[in-house]
């Protein structure tokens, strides 16, 4: 470890792009906005640029997507009472 390596600790607070992400508070985790569970910066890889959230997983991600967007695109709407 050099002077400049740090060891953070705590949660991060980022602010999330499209491709990348600037870290405005260090920390060593941010939380999954479906799961709850920590997620380290290195394992960081799933995020949403529209709504500032982490995700854990491809799989929570997806379900955070049909959460917002009410299913698959193009798929059409359940039908009451089925």
């Amino acid at each position: 470890m050099n002077q400049f390596d740090k060891d953070f600790t705590g949660e991060a607070h980022l602010e999330y792009g499209d491709a990348d992400f600037l870290i405005m508070t260090p920390g060593a985790y941010v939380t999954c906005a479906v799961t709850g569970a920590r997620i380290s910066l290195n394992d960081l890889r799933y995020w949403s640029a529209e709504h500032q959230e982490a995700y854990a997983d491809a799989n929570a991600a997806t379900a955070r997507w049909l959460q917002l967007n009410g299913g698959p695109a193009g798929a059409p709407e359940p039908e009451a009472g089925s």
